[in-house]
């Protein structure tokens, strides 16, 4: 078993990951290609928060790195004695790993307030600026009738609620390939130095 090469391949997943959010979250700036709700200071306080660029971009592209520069054929582990003095890098790669875990529960936490909180528009009937939904805890997203209350950005709600989902998605599985290279990280540790200690 190459305990090393399924860390590669897990880095490569986590890499393209990693660009969806960063693009994501871009998008979340700009509600319907225009600019002018960005230079104007109307976007929501969550989409600010950099979660996508920050914490499931930068913070994954770390771990992701990290991963791709294990070689094909560090294959760490009781399967591959030639290259059991390598545990150390794998063992390495879990720090890298928890690195990503934060990165993407991050992006996991922000992209659930955001859902939860609801967008900020300009409504009809305050005739001003506001979060119309911060009170339904998140109800607002299976009552379609009342996305209306938004005038300005147009769409606003579907553009929120769609980004942050995907972000909310990407998070989760940033966070789950993270996890899975800290237990392939720490067996192909331990299973190395069980070999080098096998050999002497």
């Amino acid at each position: 078993m190459c305990f090393g090469r399924r860390a590669r391949c897990i880095g490569y997943k986590l890499l393209i990951l990693a660009l969806l959010c960063i693009v994501a979250n871009i998008l979340l700036y700009f509600p319907n290609g225009e600019t002018r709700f960005a230079s104007e200071h109307h976007l929501g306080k969550y989409v600010e928060c950099l979660h996508g660029i920050l914490g499931g971009g930068f913070l994954v592209l770390i771990p992701a790195a990290v991963f791709i520069g294990l070689h094909n054929d560090d294959c760490c582990g009781c399967f591959g004695p030639e290259n059991c003095g390598k545990s150390c890098t794998m063992l390495a790669s879990v720090v890298a790993a928890f690195i990503g875990i934060l990165g993407s529960g991050y992006c996991i936490i922000i992209s659930a307030l955001g859902l939860s909180h609801g967008p900020y528009c300009f409504t009809h009937l305050e005739r001003n600026w506001i979060y119309p939904f911060t009170e339904s805890s998140g109800g607002y997203l299976f009552e379609y009738n009342k996305w209306s209350a938004c005038q300005e950005p147009q769409n606003i709600v579907q553009w929120n609620v769609t980004l942050f989902c995907i972000l909310l998605v990407l998070g989760g599985i940033e966070f789950i390939l993270c996890f899975v290279q800290i237990i392939n990280g720490i067996l192909g540790g331990l299973c190395g130095l069980c070999c080098s200690h096998d050999e002497v």
